[in-house]
C-alpha cells in the first residue's frame, strides 16, 4: 500500500479570529508537526482548499481567511474545491493515482462535512481512509429556537467518525498513524 495524506480545508479563516475552530493553535501545531513528519518519510501531501463562496465566508477566495494555514512543501498539490466532497471536480483521485496511492489519512476542519465526505468519496473510489481523532476538528452546535440542544465540537467530531462506519481506521492520535 502507498500512503498519501489529504489536509482538508486547514485555512486561515477557521483557525484564526472570530470563526476559529476550538483549541485552533493546538490543532495547527499537531497537525504541522504531524505533516513535517510526512515529509521527512517521503509521504505524498495533498492540500485541499475551499473556495467558501457565500458571501460571508471567512474562507471566501482572495482574503487572507483564504490563505492555507499550514506550510506548503516542495512537491505538494494544492486543489481548490467548491464541494464538501474534495474529489469532486478536483481531479483528486487523478492526483493520488499518479502517486501510486491506495490509503488515505484524512485531516482537517469541519469533521462533519468537508473531512467526512471526503473520506466517503475516498471510500467510494476504493481508498483505504485512515482518520486520526486529533486529526480533524469541528464547531460546537449551538442550540436552536426550536429546541433542538447544542452540540460540543468534540461530540460533532465523533458523531462524524461513527457515521462513516468501520470501514474507516481512526487511531487516536497523530502520532499512532503509520504509513502502511
Amino acid at each position: 500500500m502507498r500512503t498519501a495524506v489529504l489536509v482538508v480545508d486547514v485555512q486561515r479563516g477557521l483557525v484564526e479570529g472570530e470563526a476559529a475552530v476550538p483549541d485552533a493553535d493546538t490543532f495547527v501545531a499537531g497537525l504541522a508537526a504531524f505533516l513535517e513528519r510526512a515529509r521527512l518519510d517521503g509521504v505524498p501531501i495533498v492540500h485541499l482548499q475551499d473556495e467558501g463562496t457565500a458571501p460571508d465566508s471567512p474562507i471566501r477566495r482572495g482574503t487572507e481567511g483564504w490563505e492555507l494555514a499550514l506550510a506548503v512543501g516542495s512537491g505538494e498539490v494544492v486543489l481548490s474545491k467548491s464541494d464538501d466532497d474534495g474529489f469532486r471536480g478536483t481531479g483528486l483521485h487523478d492526483t493520488l493515482q499518479a502517486r501510486g496511492a491506495d490509503r488515505l489519512i484524512v485531516v482537517g476542519i469541519q469533521s462533519e462535512m468537508c473531512v467526512a465526505a471526503t473520506a466517503r468519496g475516498a471510500l467510494d473510489r476504493g481508498y483505504t481512509v485512515v482518520m486520526p481523532r486529533e486529526g480533524h476538528t469541528t464547531y460546537d452546535v449551538p442550540d436552536d429556537d426550536a429546541g433542538g440542544p447544542a452540540v460540543p465540537a468534540a461530540l460533532v467530531a465523533r458523531v462524524a467518525e461513527w457515521s462513516l462506519g468501520d470501514a474507516v481506521e481512526l487511531p487516536q492520535t497523530l502520532d499512532d498513524v503509520t504509513w502502511s
